[in-house]
């Protein structure tokens, strides 16, 4: 089945980051992140084979969290420590000279940081969204797409929640802002290599 995705695409790829338990504390995570992993950096691939713009997001805080606000009310201990390895994207995501990487100090790759100016440069209409956490960052992130008028898409098999309850639960209700919100990896890189080659600037 052919997934309709509006043209120009950009994949954003969420939080990919090398954290573990140790340097996460609190931050529970569902199994298979390897294989999760492996399918984001076959996908940043394939965006950059058909020249789909490919934005990396990584979340950082000071070390002294002067920047984590309300974060740590919740479930969460510190994280994503500025200067930390575990900080760090994931091995295999490099971004590319001409690529952006937008830090951000909030779950939504929205708040208070530049996304939306640049996919509107890209001139971008449908926002692909892979990484983690599902019931957190993807999901914020894909409410913030949608109320920016973006078309979302999601990669079930690309993202990770909290708990297989809490993945499911936020997948069912990015679904119900927009009812195509939810693919596969698969589908993602059909949509990609359909897509018209983008105008030259």
């Amino acid at each position: 089945m052919t997934v309709q995705m509006a043209a120009p695409m950009a994949l954003v790829v969420v939080d990919v980051q090398k954290g573990d338990e140790e340097s996460t504390p609190g931050i529970q995570t569902t199994g298979g992140r390897a294989g999760r992993t492996a399918r984001i950096i076959e996908l940043v691939g394939t965006a950059r084979r058909h020249g789909v713009p490919v934005v990396f997001i990584q979340e950082v805080h000071k070390p002294s969290l002067v920047d984590i606000g309300r974060e740590l009310d919740g479930a969460e201990g510190p994280h994503a420590i500025e200067g930390k390895p575990s900080t760090e994207l994931a091995d295999g995501l490099d971004p590319q000279p001409e690529e952006f990487l937008i830090r951000k100090r909030r779950y939504s790759a929205f708040f208070a940081t530049e996304l939306d100016l640049v996919l509107r440069s890209y001139g971008t209409r449908t926002v692909l969204l892979v990484g983690g956490l599902t019931d957190v960052c993807i999901h914020y992130t894909a409410v913030d797409a949608h109320q920016h008028d973006y078309f979302v898409r999601v990669a079930t098999d690309a993202v990770g929640g909290s708990s297989e309850r809490a993945h499911d639960a936020a997948l069912e209700a990015i679904r119900y802002l927009q009812r195509d919100a939810l693919v596969t990896a698969a589908d993602m890189a059909e949509a990609m290599a359909a897509a018209p080659a983008p105008a030259p600037a």
